[in-house]
């Protein structure tokens, strides 16, 4: 009756995903007695369905999770590295690598779905693909926004020479689709199922990987069966701060999450819950630090364990919290180093959450790259491949140079909160590029700091900061507020109340006192959170 979401909430399971459909697939596992792994696997699945402009399984991710019996948290990579086969040198402008066989890097997320099972899961594979495969075989209705993101692909795809590969498996041949009308996959359905009955050596070795690599090699790609067969997920320990009373855990680097960290180290020399919320002093100050954050970050890119040590230590961030206390403007670029990013329409990555009974907590965040990747459907299987290559820089004096064989860094910043170092409380992610290190923080601080209900804390206003001091602020801030703000410095616009500009983000939260789970969904997405 207020207009706002409804807070939900189990004691059994919490799924929040970017669509309904795949919310409701992670529950279904969940209530066939898997757990959040299970879950997490059948929704990230699910997603590359009914999202498929923005992720599916030859994408590329990243997950932080905590595993109840084992009692800790780990981190696991399923970035690939650039095809060794990679022309250094031929490309210098990053459009070049926009669309194409050329932009695409090994598919990493079938590899990082299976890893997350086998280490922590209770089901087979096949027994979490029955969702997808099911949403794949029988269609599903398209949503307003599914119709319109199929439809801006269209447009984009449409002269280039893949695109009847495309238009058959997303348009039924047509050029455009309709909010309700059905889409059915039933190419990729059959791939899944054969996924389901062989396991991930299907792509990586087997018959897939063979279709792909001859289809790409065709379009004038580089990539070679040796690329898929060398891709290998990474288990590592997370890097973390301190943050109020949480302990904030995301993955090493090539992941660029410590950005994240080293936003939330500054402002917690900052007493923001004493500021009027989404007043001038809180948002100036959380502007500056995400800002300055991102500014140390592209000096490093992908730190050594050492050097992220000094990025991260008092001393460093003592210079940080001065420089934003300081008033004075800041400007600089937030994006990469080389070969700036500039700033897309839209960010296109999907993540999710889950949390089960046990106390398992997982957070994945997986990609394409851009909608829909680099365009390129392999024929007959309804796979469609990322474009990674495009988030590379082609200056090879580059923080994240593209060079045959390195793994190129990734802004993904999968989260999982605890208390102390062993009570799990909370799990965030957000799609968005180099925002998402910008927007998590932002929700982080009205969630902590001011104290809203973690939807809430998604529904409020953020901003997405740009190159030099352009930043992209929601209209629901006061309009005398962002006045203000600008007068400090800060190059303003504010075009919509809700844009996508700012993330679409996902969290489930604990409490361990009661046990409630709690899940919360991004409105400017077609978030949805499901229950067991």
């Amino acid at each position: 009756m207020d207009g706002k979401r409804p807070t939900i909430a189990s004691r059994h399971g919490v799924v929040a995903a970017a669509h309904p459909l795949a919310a409701a697939a992670g529950a279904h596992i969940l209530d066939r007695g898997g757990n959040a792994f299970d879950a997490a696997v059948a929704t990230a699945a699910a997603l590359g369905v009914v999202e498929p402009f923005y992720s599916g399984l030859a994408g590329l991710g990243m997950a932080t999770c905590w595993a109840a019996g084992d009692q800790r948290i780990r981190t696991l990579s399923f970035r690939t590295a650039v095809p060794a086969g990679y022309p250094l040198g031929r490309f210098s402008r990053r459009d070049d690598l926009a669309l194409g066989a050329m932009a695409a890097a090994p598919p990493g997320n079938l590899a990082g779905w299976y890893n997350l099972l086998s280490a922590h899961g209770t089901k087979t594979l096949a027994q979490v693909l029955v969702p997808a495969i099911a949403l794949a075989r029988d269609g599903f209705p398209l949503t307003d926004f599914n119709a319109a993101s199929i439809n801006a692909a269209a447009a984009l795809l449409r002269e280039q020479p893949f695109f009847a590969d495309w238009n058959a498996s997303y348009a039924a041949g047509q050029g455009s689709v309709r909010p309700g009308q059905v889409l059915a996959q039933p190419d990729l359905a059959a791939t899944l199922e054969a996924i389901a009955a062989t396991g991930p050596k299907h792509l990586y070795g087997g018959p897939l990987g063979q279709k792909l690599v001859a289809h790409l090699n065709s379009l004038g790609g580089c990539m070679a069966m040796a690329d898929l067969e060398e891709v290998s997920p990474t288990w590592d320990k997370p890097v973390s701060a301190a943050y109020r009373d949480l302990v904030v855990h995301v993955p090493r680097p090539p992941s660029q999450a410590f950005q994240y960290l080293l936003t939330l180290r500054i402002l917690d020399g900052f007493d923001l819950a004493r500021m009027p919320r989404n007043g001038v002093e809180h948002l100036d100050t959380v502007w500056r630090a995400v800002r300055l954050a991102a500014m140390r970050r592209i000096a490093q890119d992908s730190p050594s364990a050492e050097d992220l040590d000094v990025i991260l230590s008092d001393e460093s961030v003592a210079k940080l919290r001065a420089r934003v206390a300081d008033g004075t403007p800041i400007a600089g670029q937030v994006e990469q180093w080389a070969d700036p990013i500039g700033k897309p329409p839209e960010q296109h990555t999907t993540s999710l959450s889950v949390a089960d009974r046990a106390g398992n907590l997982v957070c994945i965040t997986q990609s394409l790259g851009a909608k829909f990747g680099c365009g390129v459907v392999v024929p007959g299987t309804g796979v469609c491949l990322n474009n990674a290559l495009y988030w590379g820089e082609h200056d090879p004096r580059a923080t994240n140079a593209l060079l045959p064989g390195r793994m190129l860094t990734s802004p993904m910043a999968p989260s999982v909160a605890t208390r102390g170092r062993d009570v799990p409380v909370l799990a965030l992610g957000t799609p968005g590029s180099y925002g998402i290190c910008q927007t998590q923080p932002q929700a982080l601080v009205q969630y902590v700091d001011f104290g809203l209900s973690l939807q809430d804390a998604i529904d409020a206003p953020r901003a997405r900061l740009w190159d030099a001091s352009r930043v992209t602020a929601e209209s629901r801030i006061a309009p005398d507020v962002l006045e203000a703000l600008r007068a400090r410095g800060h190059e303003i616009e504010a075009p919509q109340a809700w844009t996508m500009q700012v993330g679409g983000m996902q969290a489930v939260a604990i409490n361990p006192a009661t046990r409630i789970l709690t899940g919360a969904a991004d409105p400017r997405r077609d978030g949805y959170v499901a229950t067991a």
